[in-house]
């Protein structure tokens, strides 16, 4: 059976071609919407936002590219998961998530 994608065309390649800065900063935008729907009590589609970050956090990690920034990229999975799914033991709050992925929004339009 053919995996399912939130996103077919960046997993058929197409991520591959982002550089590190614009792959994060297209992760910072599903975090983004998903902080928003959470915030507007729209649990379910901030739940779908944030399956569609992780989708593409885990097509950065498979980038070897990325592969000295491996530790990162699993820790923000790690702290992600943790913050929009278990008991926040890291203490995040959507201000720090918005910070973390406008950095790298910035960076990729410079």
């Amino acid at each position: 059976m053919k995996p399912k994608f939130y996103h077919p065309n960046l997993a058929g390649g197409a991520w591959e071609k982002l550089n590190f800065f614009e792959q994060m900063a297209n992760i910072g935008s599903e975090v983004e919407r998903a902080i928003n729907w959470k915030n507007k009590g729209r649990p379910e589609r901030s739940r779908n936002a944030f399956f569609r970050a992780l989708e593409l956090l885990d097509f950065s990690i498979s980038d070897t590219r990325n592969k000295s920034r491996l530790k990162e990229l699993c820790r923000v999975r790690e702290v992600l998961v943790d913050y929009f799914f278990a008991d926040n033991q890291y203490g995040s709050t959507d201000r720090l998530w918005q910070k973390y992925f406008r950095a790298f929004a910035w960076a990729a339009r410079k």
